[in-house]
Parts: C-alpha cells; structure tokens; sequence
C-alpha cells in the first residue's frame, strides 16, 4: 500500500465517486460538503503560502482504500499544523479517516508510517508537519482511535481529551410509539399543539423538493436564524461572509445528491421556524435551525421538531441526530449524548515536542484555574 499527498481540488476531483464511496453515506466526509468547504475556507488572495490542501490517499494499487482528508496551515506559533478539512465555524462533526471496511488497520498503519517518516525533502508529494490538530470525532471512531494508537508506539505524542457531545435520538417504527416515550409533560404538550395547531391546518410544514424552491426557502431560513441569534445578543453563522458563501453554494448541490432535507413551517400562513437537514446512511443531521423571535408563545421549535420527526419515522429514517451541543431540549426529545475527541499529535522531532509540551502545560494551568474556580 501506498500514499499519495494530493494538494489541489483538480487532481482530486477524478476521484470523487471513491470518496463519496468510502464516506459511506456521512454526509460531513463527503467530497461535496468537504471541497465546497475548501472553496471557502482554502487559501484566499494572500494566504496561499499559508495553507495548502494536504489530502493523504491510500492506495491498495490502484484501489483508493483510505483518505485523510487534511490540510495544511502554517503560523509561526505553532508551526506547520494538519487540520481536517470541515473544521472551524462550519463545525463539521464525525469528521475523520474514510477508510474501506476490513481495511482499518492497514490503512492506519500506513498513514502512521507515511506521517511518522515524512517524505524526503525532494520528493514532490512531501509532507511535513509539525502537529496533527483533529477535532469533531466520534469517541467510538475505530479507526481513529487505531491511527492514534499507530502514531503513540511510533513515538509520536498524542494527547486525547473530551470534545463536545452529540445527541442521537434513534427513531421507533412509528410516531405514537415515539410521543408514548416522552415524559409526561412534554407528552401533552406534543398532543396539545398537534390538537391545536397542526391539526387544525394552522401549523404546516413545507419541504424543498426541487431546485427553484431553494432561494425562498434558504432566505427563510437566514432570516430567522439570524434575527433569532441577534435577539438574544449573539451573531448569528450567516454574519460570516465565507459560510454564507459556503451555505448558498453547497445547498443545491446536496440537493441534486439526494442529501439536503430543507424545512419551513408556516403558522397562520407566516414562517416561523426552519431547519437545514442532512441525509444519509438512513441518519438525519439537523445542522442548522432558526425561528421566529416574535412568534415564541406558540414554540415554533417544538413544532418544528415535532413535524420533522414524525416525517423522520414515516419515512423509514432509524435515527435523529442533533448534532454537537448539550442544549437540554435534545435530552427532553428522548437524544442520548454521543461523546466526541479531539486529537493532538506531535512528531517526535525536538521542536515539535517543544511546542507540543509548552502547549500541554498551558493547558494544564487553565485546567486547574478553571477547577479552582469552581471550588
């Protein structure tokens, strides 16, 4: 087996049905979600020389059989820096290596060895790195935790703590089943409001099925995200030009794959609450929700909520993901916390190590003030 580093959307471009193969219907591995986000995220006028597309393939001759989808960012603190493509404010989660099943150990064992020698200074697919920096991985990631373990008795240092939770609600055959699951209380109030306002027509959902429904539906849902955030004193996501960028451009493209689950609810004919959903591997993602600031005595979430799962369950989805986060409201609508980590790996070359140690004792104060803090 063998590794290819490749540094440019074009060269791996050819190989998108194999990425999208090996995601295994993840829809925050895939090749759209993840060159979309590069397209936005990678180099911008004059960052060219600080970050570089770094995507290790793994060939089993001429079988792509493993991608680390990475790149690579310099700055002088911490030196040369691999990230996983997804990361930042588009807080991608379940990120990680794509590998084809039964090929885990191998393919660990080969990114180890690729990373841990680093090509020779003249070798054009060279990679140096001086920290591996992962976040937003699932705790029971196999093959992550099997690169981490190759890259620790390679000599490397690695250093492993508790990431933000994800919530998973795994769906029941049908929807009384479901609301029968509940507490007592959010029971009747599931029963109220469906009696009240879905029943009654006041309350409908719509979803986005074809491409010229998109616009109105994604100003739908920037317009409520954004005045809901701003209500409450924060920014919302769409402040930021680049994931704007990123939603407008990425969104249609999800939907022509058959990944994009886009909803609205209308009550009395005004919207009140979206959300922005993904598919795949029989999982919704809720990624991205807003509601209406003015509307919140009749609980345009909930209802939301409400409609999408009985949609989820009719339509044969076997579970509901929430995504990171530990807003109570997951708990109540039945989620289970998935735990995440976050992976940081330095090489055993002596400046590595020194920028990795005085990292770790910083890190180690702020530690024990906050534990001092709360004593």
């Amino acid at each position: 087996m063998r590794v290819r580093c490749l540094t440019a959307l074009k060269k791996l471009a050819p190989y998108a049905d194999d990425w999208e193969r090996l995601a295994e219907g993840m829809p925050f591995r895939s090749w759209t979600w993840l060159q979309h986000w590069w397209r936005h995220y990678g180099p911008q006028d004059n960052d060219a020389a600080r970050q570089r597309l770094a995507v290790l393939c793994v060939f089993d001759a001429r079988t792509l059989v493993g991608i680390a989808p990475w790149y690579y960012e310099y700055s002088a603190i911490r030196g040369r820096t691999l990230r996983p493509l997804g990361s930042g404010e588009v807080c991608s989660d379940y990120l990680g290596v794509l590998c084809q099943p039964g090929r885990e150990e191998a393919v660990a064992g080969t990114l180890t060895d690729y990373l841990v020698t680093n090509a020779q200074d003249d070798d054009p697919d060279a990679l140096h790195w001086d920290l591996l920096q992962l976040d937003g991985v699932d705790a029971e990631d196999h093959v992550m935790s099997l690169l981490a373990h190759c890259l620790a008795i390679s000599g490397c240092s690695v250093h492993r703590r508790a990431g933000m939770n994800c919530w998973r609600l795994d769906l029941p055959a049908d929807w009384d089943a479901y609301v029968e699951s509940l507490s007592k209380n959010l029971r009747r109030d599931v029963r109220r409001l469906e009696r009240d306002l879905l029943d009654t027509g006041r309350a409908v959902l719509h979803a986005v099925e074809r491409l010229e429904e998109l616009p109105h539906a994604m100003d739908i849902l920037v317009d409520l995200h954004q005045r809901r955030r701003n209500m409450l004193g924060e920014n919302g996501c769409f402040d930021s030009e680049r994931f704007l960028g990123f939603y407008r451009d990425v969104v249609p493209d999800l939907l022509r794959n058959g990944r994009l689950h886009l909803f609205w609810l209308e009550l009395d004919g005004k919207p009140v609450a979206a959300e922005f959903q993904l598919a795949g591997g029989g999982v919704l993602y809720a990624y991205q929700a807003g509601v209406d600031p003015e509307a919140l005595q009749y609980q345009p979430g909930k209802l939301l909520y409400m409609s999408v799962l009985r949609r989820a369950i009719e339509g044969g989805y076997r579970a509901f993901d929430f995504l990171r986060g530990d807003e109570p409201y997951k708990a109540r609508f039945g989620a289970r916390p998935r735990p995440s980590v976050e992976y940081r790996v330095a090489p055993s070359r002596a400046v590595a190590q020194l920028r990795h140690n005085l990292w770790l004792a910083g890190s180690n104060v702020k530690d024990w003030v906050k534990k001092g803090i709360r004593n």
